[in-house]
């Protein structure tokens, strides 16, 4: 029981970990001081992504889940997670590298925005 909340617990770090790389650029708004967590938390999104690793955290919970006597799963986090809701032909390495994209993308679109309004404020 313990070892299987524990990888539910993974599970949800993982996706935690995901929406901040794609959304924490809107925190770094507020906190412009968590630009030095979010900056490399995004390089980190994009290498996996680009590059088709495994996230250290999908073998984390596998190795959680069998200990808990469950079945693991094979891929990543996205693969068996995300994929199944937003793709569901599956992952190709194409798909991952548009998922690269469109961190870079979304997070480029934040941070310049972010420049732009502290440009915008000292030049008052």
């Amino acid at each position: 029981m313990l070892l299987r909340l524990a990888a539910d617990a993974v599970v949800l770090l993982h996706l935690m970990f995901i929406l901040f790389v794609m959304l924490g650029g809107l925190l770094v708004w507020r906190w412009p001081r968590l630009c030095w967590l979010h900056l490399p938390a995004v390089a980190w999104g994009i290498v996996v992504e680009a590059f088709q690793l495994i996230c250290p955290l999908t073998p984390w919970e596998n190795q959680l889940r069998h200990a808990a006597g469950d079945a693991g799963y094979s891929g990543s986090f996205v693969e068996y997670y995300l994929l199944p809701v937003i793709y569901p032909s599956g992952l190709t390495p194409q798909i991952q590298l548009g998922l690269a994209v469109l961190v870079v993308a979304v997070n480029g679109v934040v941070y310049a925005g972010l420049v732009w309004r502290r440009r915008k404020r000292s030049a008052h």
